[in-house]
């Protein structure tokens, strides 16, 4: 048997065309390391992503480095990335917990930014020091202001499916909050699996509660977490409902500072292997990601999580 480092292709019915692949290995995956990470290897990870094929990469964050200290050197990195930008049409989002992190990521040109939402209580005051409406408000001039100015705005909404503190999550809190969050002006929704609790069925019933509150399928991405080995068959209930926007890490990197039980992201090579596999068009070049992830595992010291990383390169 020859392995030929793809899968074969067996289309499947009732799935989109394209997924367009929310990289968020740089941001989310970057900050949870223990040790900080040169802004120098960080740039050269962006430009390999790029490089893999990937459209969108989160880049950084302008949070207060007292938070996240892997990520407090957004204003050195960022400009790092102005010709990755230009080359192939990259989008470079970065994520802003408030207006001051708006002016940061404003001030350097950045045209695609996210805010950061919690759908329950406990989260948004460890996440946030805020209440769930505190957030919200705290995120309407945000929003306003960015639109404004012209930039693409993302929400993202944690515990979507189960919390540390507060256990399973009622779909209607979570769609209450989703519609207030799409309310206040933001172009997208990312669902976030932020301890990887979800099932398929509570993946559909919550896409379906959205749809009834008037949040359109074209309009969320989803984000899950592999705590359970869940992930791929969330993802694919996703796909099967209309979800055409996919967050992933490369190579599975990150978790939640926040949130202890939560590991690592869906790997971007596990989604695409299984998207090439079912005929999906992604754009990415599996060899080139992965051999990327693998560079990014030597500089991180530590073999990649990922299990398609570990047998496309042949390591255990």
């Amino acid at each position: 048997m020859t392995d030929t480092g793809l899968p074969m292709t067996v289309p499947a019915q009732g799935l989109p065309d394209r997924v367009r692949i929310h990289e968020v290995g740089a941001r989310d995956g970057l900050q949870n390391e223990k040790s900080v990470v040169p802004t120098e290897v960080k740039a050269e990870f962006v430009r390999r992503l790029a490089e893999a094929g990937l459209s969108t990469i989160e880049a950084t964050s302008f949070v207060h480095p007292k938070w996240v200290p892997q990520l407090a050197d957004a204003e050195q990195l960022f400009p790092m990335l102005g010709e990755i930008a230009d080359v192939g049409d990259v989008a470079l989002p970065v994520l802003v917990p408030n207006e001051r992190g708006l002016d940061r990521a404003l001030a350097l040109g950045a045209r695609r930014i996210a805010v950061f939402g919690s759908a329950t209580e406990t989260f948004a005051a460890r996440n946030l020091n805020r209440t769930v409406d505190g957030s919200l408000a705290m995120f309407e001039p945000v929003v306003a202001r960015a639109k404004d100015a012209g930039v693409h705005v993302r929400g993202y909404l944690s515990m979507c499916f189960g919390d540390p503190w507060e256990g399973a999550v009622p779909v209607p809190q979570v769609v209450r909050v989703a519609k207030a969050l799409m309310d206040l002006g933001c172009d997208e929704l990312s669902l976030g699996d932020t301890i990887g609790v979800a099932t398929p069925g509570h993946v559909r019933e919550l896409l379906s509660g959205l749809n009834d509150a008037g949040v359109a399928t074209g309009t969320v991405g989803v984000h899950f977490h592999d705590t359970y080995g869940q992930a791929l068959s969330n993802t694919l209930a996703a796909l099967q409902h209309g979800v055409t926007t996919v967050d992933a890490s490369a190579g599975g990197l990150g978790g939640c500072p926040y949130a202890k039980s939560a590991t690592g992201n869906l790997a971007t090579e596990d989604l695409v292997w299984m998207l090439d596999g079912l005929g999906v068009h992604t754009g990415v070049d599996l060899g080139v990601l992965t051999a990327t992830s693998v560079w990014m595992a030597e500089q991180l010291g530590r073999p990649s999580p990922s299990r398609t990383v570990r047998a496309l390169s042949h390591k255990e």
